[in-house]
């Protein structure tokens, strides 16, 4: 009896529960997988009237509904969040400009030094009315450093290869004005380059030193352009341009340039060029040579120039320095830039000059190609 009671036992804990057999795949031999709970009440029961059944799908999309509005609203959301964030930027870097601007106007200037020393005014890069070396800016660090009692000396110190006609003539002039008006001498010291219009500066100072390799001259006028008629005939565009005034458009690089646009432009060039030559004569008088290629657009060396009379001495700012004195300071008079100032326009020139863009105005250069 007791081995047969026994043997029942392991019968019994050897075979499967009637609970293990109801769940188990009789293909896989493995746990059945329950059924989407969820599928399934919204499939319905098959005794389930039709309202039940309407009432299930009904109720179905209303979840759907609900679980496509919130993804709208999260998508909303995120967008208030950027356009919050670009709007709180834009806010910080004005309120910055607004700063530097405040600091930059209340803010009490460098005090004249009471010792004796050279007043200094860079001229550095193109010459033009949106860069660093603009007239307005120019023309103030000159009248500031002219009016300095214990400046022995303006130094114009140069390194451009020149730039906008006007904004050249506009300070040649205050230069020659300052001249005329006292007896402080103006000085202008050529670093690399002094050419075009940067020489045009040059020419109104009472001396002009550069060293024997600094670049100088090129006296000339400049227009370049293109003519791209027959590029935009071959990509099959129509270009249209209305104008009131037969030559309005003449300079358009999409329209034919005739002979007589071309004799007309180039009076414009020669006028402007005889400006600058006699401009030159003025400032250097009879220090200039003969040459006859003096004012052909030539750019010559420092040692050239000497020769030519269109410098007076060979040497560099600190052989300037040491004529006045072998302890004299130095003030910088150049008016300074604002940081937001100087990172606009260093991002605006760097982008145009990527995009092949002339920024300047003016279709005329007093600047070495």
């Amino acid at each position: 009896m007791k081995d047969d009671d026994s043997r029942s036992d392991m019968e019994n804990d050897t075979s499967p529960s009637a609970e293990q057999q109801k769940t188990e795949d009789r293909w896989t031999q493995g746990p059945e997988v329950p059924p989407n709970k969820k599928r399934h009440e919204e499939a319905g029961h098959p005794d389930d009237d039709a309202d039940t059944l309407r009432e299930r799908q009904r109720l179905a999309q209303i979840e759907m509904m609900d679980h496509w509005i919130g993804g709208v609203l999260a998508e909303q959301r995120r967008s208030r969040r950027w356009k919050l964030f670009f709007r709180l930027l834009m806010l910080s870097l004005f309120a910055v400009a607004l700063g530097l601007g405040i600091y930059r106007f209340y803010a009490p200037s460098e005090a004249t030094p009471a010792a004796a020393h050279l007043a200094r005014v860079d001229v550095n890069g193109v010459i033009a009315e949106d860069a660093p070396a603009n007239a307005e800016r120019i023309i103030e660090g000159l009248r500031n450093a002219w009016e300095a009692d214990s400046a022995k000396a303006v130094v114009l110190h140069i390194n451009s290869p020149g730039g906008s006609p006007v904004q050249s003539q506009r300070v040649y002039a205050e230069i020659m004005r300052l001249r005329e008006s006292g007896d402080k001498p103006i000085v202008a010291v050529i670093e690399d380059i002094g050419a075009s219009g940067a020489y045009y500066i040059a020419a109104a100072a009472d001396d002009i030193v550069a060293s024997p390799v600094s670049l100088v001259g090129s006296i000339g006028v400049i227009y370049s352009g293109f003519g791209l008629q027959e590029a935009i005939d071959r990509v099959g565009v129509e270009r249209r341009v209305l104008t009131a005034g037969d030559n309005k458009a003449f300079l358009d690089p999409f329209q034919p340039f005739d002979d007589e646009d071309e004799e007309f432009w180039q009076s414009v060039l020669n006028s402007t060029h005889q400006q600058f030559i006699d401009d030159v004569k003025a400032g250097r008088g009879d220090r200039l040579s003969d040459d006859e290629s003096l004012f052909s657009g030539l750019v010559w060396s420092g040692e050239q120039a000497q020769a030519l009379g269109l410098i007076d001495q060979l040497g560099s700012i600190d052989d300037v320095a040491r004529e006045y004195g072998d302890e004299v300071e130095w003030q910088n008079y150049t008016p300074s830039l604002d940081p937001f100032d100087r990172l606009t326009r260093r991002f605006t020139r760097t982008a145009a000059q990527l995009l092949g863009v002339d920024t300047s105005p003016s279709p005329l250069r007093f600047q070495s190609p």
